[in-house]
């Protein structure tokens, strides 16, 4: 028998570019990691964050999540709202409850850079600042789906 499919706690969160004070002549722009549902055929983009462990807040999740990731600190961590994520990527369906958050970078140097170096375990990949119209399905598509609600 199979091992039971599990519902997935996560929080990310949503850090932007572009607003004040932190103005951007490209527009608001928010940070991504890139990937690709190479069964599916599309390339999507998602804020950075990570598995909530168990006894752990969601919000101290998410703060060790970019710490973890980016080596960065965050501060002004803000709950914006959950979003209930069921998805199918690589073929295989997946379910999560997202928690999203607002945050600043202690250090803003990093507002200032194109690309970030992000480190999750074994892996290394980069997140890049994208705007909300590279967001719409061109030439990458927001995930999860009902992030939009707060951007």
């Amino acid at each position: 028998m199979g091992k039971k499919a599990r519902i997935r706690p996560i929080a990310i969160c949503l850090f932007r570019r572009g607003e004040e004070p932190r103005p951007d002549p490209k527009g608001d722009r928010i940070l991504v990691h890139e990937g690709e549902d190479t069964v599916a055929g599309f390339r999507f983009g998602r804020p950075l964050g990570g598995g909530i462990d168990f006894g752990e807040s969601s919000q101290a999740a998410v703060v060790r999540e970019i710490r973890e990731e980016l080596g960065a600190e965050i501060t002004a961590v803000r709950l914006l709202g959950i979003v209930e994520s069921i998805y199918i990527y690589e073929g295989a369906p997946g379910h999560e409850i997202v928690f999203v958050y607002d945050a600043q970078f202690v250090d803003e140097t990093l507002y200032a850079q194109e690309s970030l170096r992000v480190t999750e375990g074994e892996r290394v990949f980069t997140a890049r600042w994208r705007s909300l119209d590279e967001l719409r399905g061109d030439p990458l598509v927001l995930v999860p789906k009902g992030l939009w609600q707060y951007l």
